[in-house]
């Protein structure tokens, strides 16, 4: 009996060393083949590209190389009802096993013995995750047991919770969508944030049997797997059963839906810019985006076949584009919708014209009341006629521009100079486009130039802005909010622009919406333009085709303002008031300005009611004994005091305390930048030696 006893006692310490034994064996293999064969990392496969808008809504996403769905996916961005569903019917004991349930695979191994087939699986999440790592195309006993030890090597290396959003971004869905977040946008249109509890069963049912279930295919297959996950789930008391009995009645769609589309030409170039970047983000806002898509391809579809149309929505306070639309449709061929018009360089028509008229009011050459002629011109051999051929002879600057009248607008560029409004462009940094070997010229107050519609309306953004420019951007700014704005015209000058362009009449069968505007046709009618904006917001419309083709009858007024107007009504944002006026800017009569600037006379028409050589020359600003205060610029230039002169016989010099200004002209301005504060003696001699002068007193301000 001890001796049986003794036996007994051998045996069982001979067995237990030798399953120790087995197991230090089994531990140490395990060690050698995880060191020198590692799982591949979840971390290795390729995702989706995605643009996301401003608040991290989806615009665009862009399949893998092998044409699949698979975006980046986290339990942060599931409803947590979904992720209950899931731990439930799949892996109840996912928080606290190493990688594989002991228990799940003897059921399972029991049910399979009894009943002769697979009843339910033993496979853990993370098993299922090394399944999908490592796909292998036949099921068996040595597959099974890879997985097992795959998953002890993803324990090893992952989080739970790294392993559970794994498992949600790599999960077949059926044909080419993996992932929770592709599959709740393909079948249901959604963000999974929004799954109810039927939905969330679906996509819980659906990887045990991706293409089997297909909503999209097979549906009565997919409400019946899913109404089997909604029974184990109200057995497990997870989920009230009157909420499991609604959500089995819902009927299971059979439809997909395309992935989000948006902005196609800014996904494009932000993909081509940063490549291999998953997620981009923009500065555009979806709602807005889509409203702006559905407007142009409306307005598309009124108009002839090869029409494009392009708008961009700005914020002018923060240089955000809102909304951009480089074409109607990205994939029409007539309209070879793949241009991105929105940065194609076109002839800006007469959309330049406030700038223009805002350069003289900074330089103090004129007011809007001002009366100026519009009658045939010659300037040198340029003669610039209006768009109806019509002249309405002597009319106020503000009508002139409400009008967009040519003439007007030539004769006071013409007193600007072209290249100093060029200049002007480049400090609120826009480029616009001219021949290298050409110096900007009276055209380009007519279009005689080349810009983009989205540096149009950068420059029309300042003067929502009282004159401050900032550049515009799509993309999310990465230096903060300190970039100083560049300084396009002064406050006031803006203020006289926009409050100019606030009265311009609508549109036919558009009504005032409180913003400022101005249209534009380029010669042969190949480009119709549109620029408004409120207190904040600034819309820049332009149609045309873009193969750079005319196209008859097509112009600002009537066919690129209703759809800005439209487009101003349906954004929903709140319309803000234009600014209010700066001090110094005052609406006056004509009668109340200064004699100086109640009539502006360019050279092309004073020089026919100018008696020579009887009438010396007189300067008739600054007036003599005038005292004159000057203001320094951003940059901390002093300001140029603008000299006016009538009568005389041009070419005529100008001096400054004896000495000569840079050269001669012919125009009767000119500026001069004094070297301070004190009194100046201001000489003019014209081209018959006669002369005037004129002592001020110049006071320059801090």
């Amino acid at each position: 009996m001890k001796l049986t006893r003794a036996r007994l006692i051998k045996g069982t310490i001979a067995a237990t060393a030798s399953v120790a034994v087995m197991m230090l064996m089994a531990v140490a293999g395990f060690i050698t083949f995880d060191r020198y064969y590692p799982p591949p990392m979840p971390n290795e496969v390729e995702l989706s590209g995605e643009v996301i808008d401003a608040d991290g809504k989806l615009l665009r996403a862009f399949a893998t190389r092998e044409g699949r769905w698979r975006l980046k996916t986290s339990a942060r961005d599931i409803n947590p009802e979904f992720i209950k569903l899931l731990i439930t019917y799949e892996d109840q004991r996912f928080w606290t096993h190493p990688g594989i349930d002991i228990r799940a695979l003897l059921r399972a191994s029991a049910q399979l013995v009894s009943n002769g087939r697979i009843v339910s699986g033993g496979s853990t999440l993370t098993m299922q995750l090394a399944r999908l790592l490592e796909p292998r195309k036949r099921r068996s006993l040595g597959s099974k047991l890879f997985q097992i030890v795959r998953a002890l090597q993803l324990e090893r290396r992952l989080s739970k919770a790294e392993i559970l959003d794994y498992y949600l971004m790599l999960a077949p869905y059926g044909g080419n969508i993996e992932g929770v977040r592709a599959a709740s946008l393909a079948y249901f249109g959604k963000e999974p944030k929004g799954l109810n509890l039927a939905q969330s069963a679906l996509l819980v049912a659906l990887p045990q049997s991706p293409e089997r279930r297909r909503p999209d295919r097979f549906a009565k297959a997919a409400e019946k797997a899913r109404n089997t996950v909604l029974e184990r789930i109200a057995k497990a008391g997870v989920i009230a059963k009157g909420e499991v009995s609604r959500a089995a009645r819902e009927r299971v769609s059979n439809s997909r839906h395309a992935l989000p589309q948006y902005a196609p030409h800014l996904a494009r170039r932000m993909v081509q810019e940063y490549p291999g970047q998953p997620r981009l983000a923009v500065t555009l806002k979806r709602p807005l985006q889509r409203m702006m898509e559905n407007i142009a391809q409306n307005a598309a579809n009124r108009l002839d076949k090869n029409i494009s149309i392009a708008l961009i929505l700005a914020d002018a306070k923060t240089g955000n584009i809102l909304a951009e639309v480089g074409s109607p449709d990205y994939l029409d061929a007539a309209r070879s919708g793949w241009v991105d018009m929105t940065r194609a360089i076109r002839s800006p028509g007469s959309t330049l014209k406030p700038f223009i008229y805002g350069l003289a009011f900074e330089e103090g050459l004129l007011r809007p009341e001002t009366l100026i002629k519009d009658a045939p011109a010659n300037f040198a051999g340029y003669r610039p006629q209006n768009f109806d051929m019509q002249y309405q002879g002597e009319v106020s600057v503000r009508q002139a521009l409400q009008m967009s009248l040519n003439v007007p607008a030539i004769s006071v560029l013409e007193a600007v100079g072209p290249a100093r409004l060029m200049a002007k462009f480049r400090q609120a940094g826009v480029q616009p486009s001219i021949p290298r070997t050409d110096r900007p010229g009276l055209a380009i107050g007519l279009g005689g130039i080349g810009i983009s519609l989205k540096d149009l309306v950068q420059l029309y953004a300042a003067l929502a802005n009282g004159g401050q420019a900032i550049a515009l951007r799509d993309t999310p700014s990465t230096t903060g909010d300190g970039v100083k704005p560049a300084i396009l015209l002064n406050s006031v000058a803006a203020w006289h622009v926009s409050d100019i362009l606030s009265g311009t009449p609508p549109p036919n069968s558009s009504r005032a919406k409180g913003i400022a505007y101005k249209t534009g046709t380029s010669y042969g009618y190949r480009d119709a333009w549109s620029v408004g904006y409120d207190g904040r917001y600034v819309l820049g419309v332009w149609v045309g085709r873009a193969d750079n083709g005319p196209v008859p009858g097509i112009t600002g007024r009537t066919t690129a303002a209703p759809i800005l107007f439209e487009a101003f009504t349906k954004t929903g944002l709140a319309r803000e008031p234009l600014a209010e006026a700066p001090t110094g800017a005052l609406r006056l009569e004509n009668s109340q300005l200064p004699v100086t600037l109640q009539r502006f006379e360019s050279d092309v028409f004073a020089l026919k009611s100018v008696k020579l050589p009887e009438d010396p020359p007189q300067i008739v600003y600054p007036p003599t004994s005038a005292r004159v205060e000057l203001q320094k610029t951003s940059s901390g230039a002093l300001s140029p005091l603008v000299l006016k002169l009538q009568d005389g016989r041009p070419p005529f010099r100008w001096l400054a305390n004896g000495k000569p200004l840079p050269s001669r002209s012919r125009r009767r301005i000119a500026t001069w930048v004094p070297d301070g504060s004190g009194f100046s003696t201001l000489t003019v001699i014209d081209a018959g030696g006669r002369a005037a002068s004129v002592d001020v007193f110049i006071k320059v301000l801090d």
